[in-house]
Order: C-alpha cells, then structure tokens, then sequence
C-alpha cells in the first residue's frame, strides 16, 4: 500500500449539516453538494474555497444528480418529492410532488428519471412530460441505491431488504433479483465496462457481480469496520474507492479487489465521523468526499 500517495488538498466548509451527497457537473471542476441543512452548493476545484449556494430548501437533501442533455439539476427534497434547478442561473425550473417518502438516489437515461423512495418504490419520472410513468413496487422496505448500464440496457437497484434488483431499461420488467447482502445494500456502482457490478452494504461487505453471468458473485471482501456507503469508479477504470460509517476512506485495485490505500483521520486528518459520499473528477484526478462532519475534503492521489 506504499506505492500510493495521498495529500489532502482542501476542506471546505459552510454546510451547517452532514453533508450527504454530491454529483458532477459537464465540467470536470465543477461539482455540488447537498446537505441536511437544506442547502445545494456549487463548488469550482479551481477556487474550492469558494462555495456558492444555489438553492435552500427546507429539509435535508440525500440526492442531487445532473442532467447532461439538460444541464439541469434534480434535487431530491426529503417529503416533498424533485425540484429541477437551473443551476447555472440559480432558479427554479419546476417541482414534481411525489410522496410523503425520503428521497435516496436518483440517476437519469434517456428521457427518463429514476427515483429510489423510501416506500420502497422506484418512480419513473419523463423528463419532457415531468409525469410519472411508472412505479416499481417490489419492496415494502427502500429502494436506497441505482446503477444504470446503459451498455446492457438494465437498471440495478439495491433495497434496505437486503436484495439487489435488475430491470430492463426498455421495458422496467423485473430480470433478476436476489439476496445480495445480510443487511441493506447502500450502493451499487457498475464498472466503466460494465462487466461487473459493485455492491457495498451496512454488512460492511463489498462484493462483485459479474453481469455477463447473470449477476453470479465473482468475489466478496470484508471491506470495512462498518457500513459501505458508497463505491465509485476512478476516471481510468482501474481503481475504486469506497467509504464508511467508520470514517475511513479506502483505495482499491479494480482488477482483483486488491486493498491500496486507506485514508483515514489518524494518517492522513480525515473525517472525524461517517463518510458519506465520494466523487473521483477527471480534474487533475481529485478525489472528493463528504462527511456527517459537515465538511468536504478534496483529495490528490497519486499513483
């Protein structure tokens, strides 16, 4: 685990809450975050001490994801359902009413927007119509997690049921389905080939799928102390990284799952509390973490 160096670049501060989420923007310096305070913030890698909100809404953001085509972005606001945001002129375009549910990931193909409830459903939003097309209710516990392969045309959800769910894109017809952990699966994270699909839990396992074999586990690894709050891909598709309830960061080798590096508070002054979000920008390959502790690190790795 030498070979890699890691340097903690910056901490930006001005959330009042934990902040829970973040998502890319077109423009590889440019990301935002959302946060229990309500609060969606814009931040530019190139002046990152710089944050400008965008918006406040009154309860806590759990979900932000950017639409490409649209350059808009979905905020999921706890309760209260969607807001579509033009971010760059800080306005509101249109909020979508939904249910009485948490909002807990949302992600986009095609012309369509896909929303993991806390009721345990999966809404399909059109983007055109901003009408809900269709609901998946195969769980009575939350839908927490969605990975999308476009390559294969399958949405994969993870559940707080502790099952994973494959549908069809062309169709939303359930393709496969099974128990993938012994408690919730929190993300799920495909491969830049979409040959595999990552899976992390509050088991605190990070397991492999291979997607060419009908999802059959390919390996499973203790990956944490604690729950695995998300999974995403380096840039390049070599590396992952994932991170936990047990305030650590950790590097790995896509290829074999092979542990590199753990970023943690004792060796490198990371977070004092649960990490719970990570974002890998092609931007000088940095890498971006939140934290319940309020703050966000901007990470150098070097390999």
């Amino acid at each position: 685990m030498a070979g890699i160096q890691v340097k903690k670049l910056h901490t930006l501060t001005g959330h009042r809450d934990c902040v829970y989420t973040l998502e890319p923007s077109a423009d590889s310096s440019v990301f935002f975050s959302g946060a229990g305070d309500g609060m969606v913030v814009k931040w530019d890698m190139n002046s990152p001490e710089e944050g400008e909100q965008i918006a406040q809404l009154p309860n806590s953001i759990y979900a932000l994801h950017h639409v490409l085509a649209k350059d808009i972005l979905i905020v999921g606001h706890n309760y209260e359902g969607i807001h579509l945001i033009d971010w760059r002129n800080k306005k509101e375009k249109v909020s979508l009413k939904l249910n009485a549910s948490a909002i807990f990931d949302i992600q986009s193909h095609d012309n369509n927007c896909f929303i993991a409830s806390g009721d345990g459903s999966v809404m399909i939003i059109d983007l055109e119509l901003l009408t809900v097309r269709k609901q998946l209710p195969y769980s009575e516990k939350s839908a927490r997690t969605i990975a999308i392969n476009s390559v294969h045309g399958e949405m994969a959800v993870g559940y707080s049921d502790n099952f994973i769910r494959v549908f069809r894109l062309e169709d939303f017809t359930l393709k496969y389905e099974w128990q993938g952990h012994t408690n919730t699966v929190f993300t799920l994270s495909y491969s830049p080939d979409f040959k595999f699909l990552l899976s992390g839990s509050r088991d605190a396992r990070l397991k492999s799928w291979s997607v060419e074999e009908s999802y059959g586990l390919t390996k499973e690894v203790v990956a944490h102390l604690y729950a695995i709050n998300h999974v995403i891909f380096s840039p390049d598709g070599k590396h992952f990284v994932t991170c936990s309830l047990d305030k650590s960061i950790k590097v790995w080798q896509a290829a074999d799952l092979t542990l590199l590096k753990v970023i943690d508070k004792a060796r490198h002054a990371g977070h004092g509390t649960s990490v719970n979000k990570l974002l890998w920008s092609s931007f000088n390959n940095q890498l971006v973490s939140a934290s319940d502790d309020r703050t966000i690190s901007i990470w150098d790795v070097i390999f």
